[in-house]
């Protein structure tokens, strides 16, 4: 299944729910740029870094995504879109590093810094149809 499936399948009908939260940590504060750093500070850089190569993504887990995200975050989002903490850490675990793949085709976070907000928006716009 291909992350464009996976994210249709996240955002369900109303758009809210895993594709949302994935969304905004993807187009957060510092883009790629801000999420390499996060992961970089909680001890796991080279989990991003092999997101962002040209190789196979290693996983990442629930437990490692809530350390590099932190709690308090975790919790917002979930209570934002209507999540279990397990589904939500368990989804975005599943489809980040596809995602970050796929923000990165070259190897490499985009010039100006990864902001990825205008991009995720245009993907998950056209998985729900919209324009």
């Amino acid at each position: 299944m291909g992350l464009l499936d996976q994210l249709g399948g996240l955002t369900g009908g109303g758009g809210g729910g895993l594709g949302s939260a994935l969304q905004e940590i993807l187009g957060g504060s510092g883009g790629l740029d801000g999420l390499a750093a996060k992961f970089d500070q909680a001890g796991l850089g080279e989990l991003v870094k092999g997101w962002i190569s040209t190789g196979p993504n290693p996983a990442v887990s629930p437990g490692q995504l809530e350390q590099v995200l932190g709690s308090a975050q975790v919790r917002d989002l979930a209570a934002r879109f209507g999540l279990p903490l397990d589904q939500l850490l368990g989804g975005l675990s599943n489809v980040l590093p596809q995602a970050v793949d796929g923000l990165t085709p070259d190897g490499r976070i985009p010039a100006g810094g990864g902001d990825t907000s205008v991009a995720l928006g245009g993907l998950l716009g056209r998985i729900l149809g919209r324009s």
